[in-house]
């Protein structure tokens, strides 16, 4: 009897400590400019959240030394195509086991610039099914025209070599053509907040905070 008892309560703390260790993931999407990056900052000073973007971590990936994808990442960004889901969801999940190794009270990722096509979303389902839980996908609206003039003024102090016209066009066809329909997708299970992206960074934050304190 005491064993039995003794083994069920290791097994319920066992599934505690497995719920605490499950992220809970926000996705962060929008055009190229939309401020994602800008948002998610904000986000993080208000909220115990961690902030990954597919992105950053592409990009530092692609600049580490001894890097065996180095090449090839930085073949993709320069052409604006996605990079290989492999590679993205790698990066990703490396950073959240690190994150909650390190803190366990840091259970909540929003994951900007991601999933970005079908095979990142069939990608994620595949490697993150039951290992992380998708609350919802935060979508930054914003027309074409204020993306790329967002991106070109940022691009004269980033130092980042896709913030040029050439390749903003390619990234926003990319963004038209393969992240929108994933963006639909989420919508039809109303797993979408919208915002509209256009306005000052204060008024889209004021948006943001309302949305995350009412349901993350």
């Amino acid at each position: 009897m005491l064993g039995r008892l003794l083994g069920n309560a290791s097994q319920s703390l066992l599934k505690r400590v497995s719920h605490i260790m499950k992220p809970k993931v926000i996705f962060v999407l929008g055009g190229p400019g939309a401020g994602k990056g800008t948002q998610c900052s904000k986000i993080v000073e208000a909220y115990n959240y961690t902030h990954l973007s597919a992105g950053d971590l592409l990009r530092a990936e692609r600049g580490r030394e001894g890097s065996e994808f180095g090449q090839l990442i930085d073949n993709y960004i320069k052409e604006g195509k996605i990079v290989p889901v492999e590679i993205t969801i790698s990066l990703l999940r490396q950073s959240m086991e690190e994150t909650m190794t390190k803190d366990q009270t840091k259970s909540y990722f929003l994951i900007d610039g991601f999933p970005r096509n079908e095979d990142n979303l069939q990608g994620w389902n595949r490697v993150m099914d039951g290992k992380a839980d998708v609350k919802f996908v935060l979508f930054f609206d914003c027309s074409n025209e204020v993306c790329i003039d967002r991106c070109l003024e940022r691009g004269k102090s980033s130092g980042r070599t896709d913030d040029n016209r050439e390749s903003l066009e390619k990234r926003i066809q990319t963004y038209l053509n393969s992240t929108r329909p994933i963006i639909e997708q989420y919508q039809k299970h109303g797993k979408v907040r919208t915002i509209d992206a256009s306005r000052s960074v204060d008024e889209v934050f004021a948006d943001v905070k309302a949305i995350l304190d009412k349901e993350a």
